[in-house]
């Protein structure tokens, strides 16, 4: 008997377990629709309240120069979407509608725009976005996958104005990086700025059909229209490419360092060899780069590019192109940790990798303007997530250097100056 109590005891308790457990499961399910419900109640209390103002209280008599009017059918933007809002309205004697102050402000902002930013940047695909929001409960608009899509093109749009105009001019920049990265047929050339305390800033973009000098050229006179200083010396980081290191001499002059991009430029040479001797190859190369010693480092290199020159000249003339420029920052005497996050492009690669995240859900490019309205999306996500430079605190012998160079020019262009 004892035992068949306990049977039952048990059988009790898992029947209130599983009576809390439905209960738990309705509130849930609920939850989300009380909460929009009572958002809803809310803004109405608030627009019978404006009425109020206007009209007085209900059924008493006031000297108010305005009447009750009924209802009508509105709709609001609210929990990613646009709801469908029953107003009040407010006419005055002469027959005028009345604006409620609490609807107009809702009607002003406009949240569905930067809601649909948002979600398509976390990547929600724009077929998927009703899904992802919360239950309203009421009838609601605005989530086809043709209404959010216009959202985002006109928030990125937007943003895509805002990030080539800023003004540069207070910015005090001591590196400059520069680097590609390839949509199809399209590279957009990317220009990341670190100010003297090593904070990263995003500067400008510039799309072509390939990275070629024009390009190049062009988002460089671009930085300088809106306030790079060219007066002061700047470290510039560059991917390796040749079109891209002409137009900063062409635009900066000898106030540019350049330092080619060392990870590149081990890529560039062993995409040209055969595989059994790239690991090799690039071995080779990163002992003479983190020998840092330029002197050693240029003899190592030197060696290395004739041993390749008979056998593989393509790779050969790779490694001969720009070589003293991959060694600039060995012989600007930084502490290990900066010379090594400067010797590359690097820190501009999160930007590169968030685009391509980002990005990645596009099936097909249709215009340059496409591409560089997700390239600024993607940018503003990875900027959010901004760290100091690697090494910064090395960063006042990086200034100290370039002070320097700039004395030196200053000096020469004055002797000159008095000489002629």
């Amino acid at each position: 008997m004892k035992k068949s109590g306990k049977k039952r005891g048990n059988a009790q308790g898992v029947s209130a377990l599983a009576l809390l457990a439905g209960v738990a499961a309705t509130a849930r399910e609920g939850l989300h629709e009380l909460v929009m419900r009572s958002g809803l109640g809310v803004l109405g209390a608030l627009l019978e309240a404006d009425r109020e103002m206007l009209c007085g209280p209900r059924y008493a008599h006031s000297g108010h120069a305005a009447y009750r009017a009924g209802h009508v059918r509105g709709e609001l933007a609210m929990g990613g979407r646009r709801v469908e809002v029953k107003r009040p309205r407010a006419r005055s004697v002469d027959g005028r509608e009345l604006g409620l102050p609490t609807w107009e402000q809702f009607q002003s902002e406009d949240p569905l725009r930067g809601r649909a930013y948002e979600q398509m940047v976390i990547g929600v695909a724009t077929r998927k976005y009703e899904r992802s929001l919360e239950q309203v409960g009421v009838r609601s608009r605005g989530t086809s996958k043709s209404a959010v899509s216009r959202r985002f093109v006109a928030a990125t749009a937007a943003k895509v104005e805002a990030e080539l105009e800023w003004p540069l001019g207070e910015l005090k920049l001591a590196v400059l990086m520069i680097d590609g990265i390839h949509f199809g047929e399209h590279v957009v050339l990317v220009a990341l700025g670190i100010d003297e305390s090593g904070r990263k800033h995003t500067l400008g973009m510039r799309e072509g059909a390939t990275e070629n000098a024009a390009t190049c050229t062009e988002l460089m006179a671009n930085l300088v229209e809106r306030g790079l200083d060219t007066t002061r010396s700047l470290l510039v980081v560059i991917d390796g490419g040749k079109a891209l290191a002409k137009a900063v001499r062409v635009v900066l002059g000898k106030r540019a360092l350049v330092q080619r991009c060392q990870v590149h430029k081990k890529r560039n040479v062993t995409d040209q060899l055969p595989e059994r001797l790239r690991p090799s190859v690039s071995t080779a190369m990163s002992q003479a780069y983190r020998s840092r010693d330029k002197a050693i480092a240029l003899r190592l290199l030197k060696a290395l590019e004739r041993r390749l020159g008979k056998e593989h000249p393509g790779a050969a003339a790779s490694l001969r192109e720009g070589l003293e420029e991959t060694l600039t920052v060995i012989g600007l005497g930084l502490p290990l940790a900066l010379e090594r996050t400067l010797a590359t492009t690097n820190p501009i690669e999160n930007l590169n990798s968030a685009a391509r995240r980002v990005g990645g859900r596009v099936t097909r490019w249709r215009s340059g303007e496409m591409i560089l309205r997700w390239m600024t999306a993607a940018i503003s996500e990875a900027a959010k997530g901004f760290r100091r430079l690697k090494g910064n605190a090395g960063m006042p012998a990086l200034i100290a250097y370039l002070k320097t160079n700039d004395d030196l020019l200053n000096n020469k262009s004055n002797t000159i100056a008095y000489a002629a």
